[in-house]
């Protein structure tokens, strides 16, 4: 890994420290779990009740009393948390729930029992709506958590078998998955076959075949078959763990916008804190309003200008947006990544396995025009006969494609440099590249270069040294990857493709996605240069991978985003994963980010209006503190509301 990558990777934990210690309030708002959300029923309960007793002092007790157990919690984190960062951090530390106890305690004093009571628990309860949209976010790791395995049947040297824990299996232990198992962990297939959901892991929603030798992931789902495998990784280094470490990273990294109001916070109410005295003075000595009024109104002022709703304002939005991606099966390490996305201005795609699907396919099968329909049916028997010989990658696409096609028994020679060899009834016949022929018509040389032109690779069928057929395969672009380019585009962002293929077989895959550049014959070391410099012309730049040669990139780009089906390296630094393996999840992800800017500055607008609002009319007398406590903590309540809207899919949150 290059400097720069390396420093961004630091710059990235860096970050997560800084904003955890930024979020100390926001990830310990458990307010005591259950208990206190019970407490807060209670004291919803008995404030209610004191609305119809008429009895004065009792009226005043269950007052207080509602104030005491709805928010014991606010009180202790307002004077706890403010005391423990004022030491830590060596300066005054003051956060929103001290303003809102000392706000609480004014009230009392001057007698306004309900309001105080009426105060801590719509502060309360916006902070338990807050934790309701921290919940949603968390829900979708929790589903994770549950798919990943515990057990495992470990076989032991004499041939029996030993349930164990997975934490406890190393890399070369030998296990057995019976049929309906759940695969305990990454490995390799040793005995057996079968067929296993892979849709835990890629989003894949039809079961993958699976033999000797192929690979298997940990958290996957076996199938009728039962198998042999062997550990190739500890339980910490799996794929499903990977995905789990970057999920796990969401509540400590926030965005920007949320990052700048915590750290805003402390000298917001610092301010609000000494213009309180300030408000007071001037009430009594300039305006004329009285002691009592004076101070009346200077509480007044400590309810309406505390920034509730303005520290409400990212945070829920975020983790709902998070929440409504996951569920979509695109999973971020953090709001700050999601927040960027917005400002996106280029976006780059490896080729292979991204934009494609990774696997070559037969496009064009065709026949010299000479060739009569019986001698195309005993060629194309021939051809899938010889092909089940072989051992060429290109092999399995024209098995594939053949594959309702009869099996004949020929003895296959496979000379390199040529291809493959075999003589059935007299004649000889050979599938090879086309440099390994010298008998070509000119109607053969034709399609060659028109499928070479759109980028596909040929080999040629041959009886007897002639060409009578030709293969043309390619790996083919997704539909998917079709759309998700066609979105990119319509949002003004620049779109490249990298490819280490050909520079033809580049520009014609692009060429059929619509995309604004191809970068090809790429070496895997050159992909973050590009982006390096693509990062040189546009604001905001993204990288969508799947392989270890992508990781470098992944880490250059402002935005890594993993493909579910890649490799463990590049889900492990990348910044989001697509568990789906579906573009058309990342342009509703940029969607969701647009949506989450929007959302964010309609509510930092609306919290700030609402604050000048409420301290404008407290000036000329038109503010009472039960109102003042009504539209400061009701507009709270809007904002986080605002936020939890981003639950919903994309096209909903347009209506």
């Amino acid at each position: 890994m290059s400097k720069h990558n390396h420093k961004k990777h630091e710059d990235h934990k860096h970050d997560d420290h800084e904003h955890d210690a930024q979020n100390h309030d926001h990830s310990g708002h458990s307010h005591g779990g259950k208990a206190a959300a019970f407490l807060f029923i209670i004291g919803l309960a008995v404030y209610l009740g004191a609305l119809f007793i008429k009895n004065e002092p009792l009226n005043i007790t269950l007052n207080l009393v509602s104030l005491v157990i709805a928010g014991y919690h606010i009180i202790l984190e307002g004077v706890m948390d403010t005391f423990k960062l004022t030491i830590k951090k060596k300066r005054f530390m003051p956060n929103i729930h001290l303003l809102m106890t000392l706000a609480a305690i004014g009230a009392i004093i001057i007698g306004e029992y309900r309001e105080a009571a009426l105060l801590v628990l719509i502060f309360a309860g916006a902070h338990f709506l807050e934790e309701y949209a921290e919940g949603k976010s968390k829900k979708e790791i929790t589903n994770l958590l549950k798919l990943n395995p515990t057990k495992a049947r470990l076989l032991k040297e004499d041939g029996s078998e030993e349930v164990v824990d997975v934490a406890g299996l190393k890399i070369g232990d030998r296990l057995r998955v019976l049929n309906g198992d759940q695969v305990p962990t990454d490995g390799v297939i040793l005995s057996g076959t079968t067929s296993i959901d892979q849709s835990a892991i890629t989003g894949e929603s039809i079961p993958v075949e699976k033999q000797v030798g192929d690979n298997v992931f940990g958290s996957t789902m076996n199938g009728s078959g039962s198998f042999m495998m062997e550990v190739t990784k500890d339980s910490s280094d799996t794929v499903f763990s990977k995905i789990l470490q970057l999920v796990s990273q969401t509540q400590t990294n926030i965005s920007k916008t949320a990052a700048f109001i915590k750290k805003i916070e402390p000298v917001y109410v610092t301010i609000i804190l000494i213009l309180a005295p300030i408000f007071y003075l001037l009430g009594k000595s300039m305006f004329g309003w009285g002691a009592e009024e004076s101070f009346y109104r200077t509480m007044v002022f400590l309810i309406g200008a505390s920034p509730c709703a303005l520290a409400a304002t990212d945070i829920p939005a975020t983790l709902s947006a998070i929440s409504n991606l996951a569920k979509r099966g695109v999973l971020f390490k953090g709001g700050s990544y999601l927040s960027n996305l917005s400002d996106l201005g280029a976006i780059a795609f490896d080729k292979t396995g991204t934009l494609t699907q990774g696997k070559p396919v037969v496009t064009d099968v065709y026949f010299d025009s000479s060739v009569t329909e019986d001698d195309k049916k005993q060629y194309l028997t021939i051809i899938a006969s010889m092909e089940k010989k072989s051992n060429h990658p290109l092999a399995d696409a024209i098995i594939k494609h053949l594959s309702d096609v009869r099996d004949l028994d020929l003895e296959v020679e496979n000379l390199v440099g040529v291809g493959l060899v075999a003589t059935y009834n007299g004649s000889e016949y050979k599938i090879g590249k086309p440099t390994s022929y010298k008998k070509v018509s000119d109607e053969v040389k034709q399609h060659t270069d028109e499928y070479e032109n759109s980028g596909k690779t040929v080999v040629y069928f041959g009886v007897n040294d002639y060409v009578v057929a030709l293969i043309a395969i390619q790996d083919v672009p997704k539909e998917s990857s079709k759309n998700a380019i066609k979105y990119f585009q319509s949002e003004n962002i620049y779109t490249v493709m990298i490819t280490g293929d050909a520079v033809k077989t580049g520009q014609a895959i692009g060429k059929s996605l619509g995309i604004d550049e191809v970068k090809a014959n790429v070496l895997p070391e050159d992909k973050s240069r590009i982006i390096t410099e693509l990062k040189g012309k546009h604001k905001v730049v993204a990288m969508v991978g799947d392989g270890i040669n992508d990781a470098p990139a992944l880490v250059a780009a402002d935005i890594g985003v993993a493909m579910g089906e890649g490799t463990d390296i590049a889900i492990d630094v990348a910044d989001a994963v697509l568990m789906k393996n579906d573009l058309n999840r990342l342009a509703y992800t940029h969607k969701i980010a647009k949506k989450l800017r929007k959302v964010v500055w309609q509510n930092i607008i609306f919290s700030m209006l609402v604050v000048l609002f409420l301290i404008s009319l407290n000036i000329i007398g038109l503010m009472n503190m039960s109102y003042a406590v009504l539209i400061h903590e009701g507009s709270t309540l809007v904002v986080i509301v605002n936020g939890l809207r981003l639950l919903r899919s994309a096209s909903k949150l347009d209506r």
